[in-house]
C-alpha cells in the first residue's frame, strides 16, 4: 500500500482521536482483497496491534463488543465521504464477506463495535458555549427536529444529574466535539463517554439562543423530572428528588429538606395538568404508573408517563404557583395559600394574601429562572426562610398585565360572542370535557368560584389557548 493511503483517512483521524479521548472500538483494513490492516484500537490490546490475518483482528473486535455486533464503515482514498453505514452485523463470515466486497471496489473500511444508541444515554455535538444531544440517535441527531439545546455548563451539569459521572468532555470552546453518552462502559477505555469527531473551529458560538422544551431528552424523563433538572441545574433550590424512570437507572439529585417524608408525582412525557396522581407518602411506582395507563390509556388526551419522582417534602408555611406577565415575562404574577399547596392547585382551596417576605423570597428564584431560562411557570412552597422550586415548566403563554377586574379576573384574553360557566367545585376532569365543547362553539369559559389564575385550571385554559376568565365573591376579589 502506498504511503499516501496510511496518511489520509476517517481511520486516521479516530487512530489520532484515541491519543486524547475514549473511542468507539475498531479495525480497519486497505483497498485489497488481501485485507491488509491500516489501525487498531481495541480494549486490552497496545495501539495499532497487528493481527495475525483479517479472519483474527474480526474475532477479537466480536469478542470485545458488549452488542455482539458490529459495523462497516468505507471510504475511498483521498475521499472524505463515506458510503452507507453497514450495521448491526453477528457473523463473522457476514463480515468478511462485506470487507472483501468493498475492498473489490477500491474501499477502505473501518470494522467498528455497535453501541446501542437506545441503551437510554444520549449523543450529540458540543460546540463553544452550546451543547445539543437528544436519546436513540447518533450525533447526527443536531441535523434534526427535538434536540436538547443549553448551555455548555448547564447542559453537563444536568448530564452529570442523571447519569452519576460528568461526560469527559474537557475540550476548549474552539472545539466542536461528536459525542455519545452510555450508562454501560463502552469503547478502547472502556467509560461511559464516547468521541465520534473533533474539529477545530473559528468563531463558536457563545449562546443557545432560546431554550425549549419538551424535547426529546425531557420527553424521555418526563416534563416535571426535566424541569427540575434544570431547576438544579441553574442553581435553584430543589427538594431532593429521586427519579424511577422507565428508560433509565434511577437517580437523585436536589438538597436536602429536613423532612423524611415524601411527595409521589407521576412525571408523563408533556404537561398534564392536574389529570395524573400526586400523592402524600410513599407508595408503589410501579403500581401507580399501572393504574394510571388503565385508567387513562383510551383517553384521546393519553400521554405517556415516563417516570414517577420521589420529591422530599418541605415543612411549608405557604405554597402556590407563578406565572410570568407581559410585557416580556420578567415579572411574574404570584399566588398562593397557607400549607402545602396541593389543594390550592386543584382549586380545593383558593387563593390568599401572601404575606411580602414570602412574594420576596419567591421572586428571588423566579429572577435566577427568568435570567437563564426566560419565561416559566413554578409550583413554590416557602418554608419559613426560604422559597423552594417544587416544579418548573416552560411557560407557553403570558399573563395579561392587567388581569384583574373588579368581579371578574382574565385567565385568558379573547371578546367571544357568550361564555360557558363551569363550578370550579366540578372539579379538572369536568373543565377537560368542555374544552371541546367551547371551541367547537367559539365560546369563551368562565370559571365560578375562588380559585387561583395560576392553578392546574387556569393552566388548562391558556395551553387550549381559550378566553376565560373566573368570577368569584366578591368577598374573595
Amino acid at each position: 500500500m502506498a504511503q499516501k493511503e496510511v496518511l489520509c483517512g476517517k481511520d486516521l483521524a479516530l487512530d489520532r482521536l484515541a491519543l486524547i479521548g475514549n473511542i468507539a472500538q475498531f479495525v480497519s483494513f486497505g483497498p485489497d482483497i488481501a485485507l491488509p490492516q491500516r489501525f487498531s484500537r481495541i480494549s486490552g490490546y497496545k495501539p495499532n496491534h497487528h493481527f495475525s490475518s483479517p479472519e483474527e483482528a474480526v474475532a477479537c473486535i466480536f469478542r470485545h463488543s458488549p452488542e455482539g455486533s458490529v459495523n462497516i464503515r468505507s471510504f475511498s482514498p483521498g475521499s472524505p465521504k463515506g458510503g452507507p453505514l453497514i450495521y448491526g452485523l453477528r457473523s463473522e463470515k457476514e463480515v468478511l464477506a462485506a470487507l472483501r466486497k468493498k475492498a473489490s471496489e477500491n474501499k477502505i473500511t473501518i470494522v467498528n463495535e455497535t453501541i446501542d444508541v437506545n441503551d437510554g444515554g444520549v449523543s450529540g455535538v458540543m460546540i463553544g458555549e452550546v451543547i445539543e444531544f437528544s436519546p436513540g440517535d447518533t450525533p447526527k441527531c443536531v441535523e434534526k427536529d427535538g434536540i436538547c439545546r443549553l448551555p455548555r455548563d448547564t447542559g453537563l451539569r444536568l448530564l452529570e444529574n442523571v447519569y452519576g459521572f460528568r461526560p469527559t468532555l474537557d475540550f476548549p470552546p474552539s472545539c466542536r466535539v461528536e459525542f455519545s453518552i452510555h450508562p454501560k462502559k463502552r469503547g478502547i477505555h472502556q467509560n461511559h463517554t464516547i468521541l465520534w469527531e473533533l474539529e477545530e473551529i473559528n468563531d463558536p458560538p457563545e449562546k443557545p439562543g432560546e431554550i425549549w422544551w419538551p424535547n426529546n431528552f425531557s420527553r424521555m424523563l418526563g416534563d416535571k423530572a426535566f424541569g427540575l433538572l434544570m431547576a438544579d441545574a441553574i442553581g435553584l433550590p430543589v427538594p431532593e428528588t429521586t427519579i424511577i424512570s422507565r428508560n433509565i437507572a434511577p437517580f437523585k439529585f436536589g438538597r436536602k429538606t429536613g423532612t423524611l417524608e415524601v411527595w409521589m408525582r407521576t412525571c408523563p412525557e408533556i404537561p398534564v395538568p392536574g389529570k395524573y396522581s400526586t400523592c402524600f407518602g410513599w407508595c408503589d411506582p410501579f403500581k401507580l404508573i399501572a393504574e394510571e395507563e388503565l385508567a387513562f390509556k383510551n383517553d384521546p388526551g393519553f400521554v405517556p408517563i415516563s417516570s414517577v419522582l420521589a420529591q422530599k417534602s418541605v415543612n411549608a408555611e405557604f405554597a402556590g404557583s407563578l406565572s410570568p406577565q407581559k410585557p416580556d415575562g420578567s415579572e411574574p404574577f404570584i399566588e398562593g395559600a397557607s400549607g402545602p399547596g396541593d389543594q390550592f392547585m386543584i382549586a380545593k382551596t383558593g387563593p390568599e394574601a401572601l404575606p411580602e417576605k414570602v412574594k420576596q423570597e419567591v421572586k428571588k428564584i423566579y429572577d435566577i429562572a427568568f435570567n437563564e431560562l426566560g419565561p416559566v411557570e413554578i409550583e413554590w412552597v416557602y418554608d419559613g426562610s426560604n422559597a423552594w422550586a417544587l416544579q418548573l415548566h416552560r411557560s407557553e403563554e403570558l399573563l395579561d398585565s392587567g388581569i384583574i377586574h373588579y368581579g371578574e379576573i382574565i385567565i385568558y384574553p379573547g371578546e367571544p360572542e357568550d361564555y360557558l360557566e363551569l363550578s370550579v367545585g366540578e372539579g379538572l376532569d369536568a373543565l377537560r370535557k368542555r374544552i371541546p365543547e367551547a371551541k367547537a362553539s367559539s365560546k369563551g369559559i368562565v370559571l365560578i368560584g375562588n380559585v387561583g389564575i395560576t392553578s392546574h385550571f387556569g393552566d388548562l385554559l391558556r395551553k387550549a389557548k381559550i378566553p376565560a376568565k373566573i368570577k368569584r365573591p366578591k368577598e374573595k376579589q
